[in-house]
């Protein structure tokens, strides 16, 4: 099963929507994939054996793919992004 860390500054209220909505869109496209949320600040104690981190703050990793999830709460670029999502984790 695939892993996907998704973070926000606090780990509360952004990446509980961010969560949602990746949740509802691995659905319909059939990947199944554990969800880990947390603080930015918790990224690195959570991510062995992630397969991709989505925040919706500045992050960088040169070994896990990174998606920036501003569009989960803006609706602007959303399906890309959940498109580029669906691929990673495929």
């Amino acid at each position: 099963m695939k892993k996907v860390i998704v973070a926000c500054g606090t780990g509360i209220a952004t990446s509980t929507v961010v969560c949602v909505k990746i949740k509802e869109a691995l659905a319909k496209a059939n990947v199944q994939a554990e969800i880990v949320q947390c603080k930015v600040a918790e990224i690195e104690s959570k991510m062995a054996g992630a397969d991709l981190i989505v925040t919706t703050t500045s992050y960088s990793n040169d070994k896990i793919p990174v998606i920036r999830a501003l569009s989960f709460l803006t609706g602007m670029g959303m399906e890309q992004d959940i498109q580029k999502i669906v691929d990673i984790l495929s």
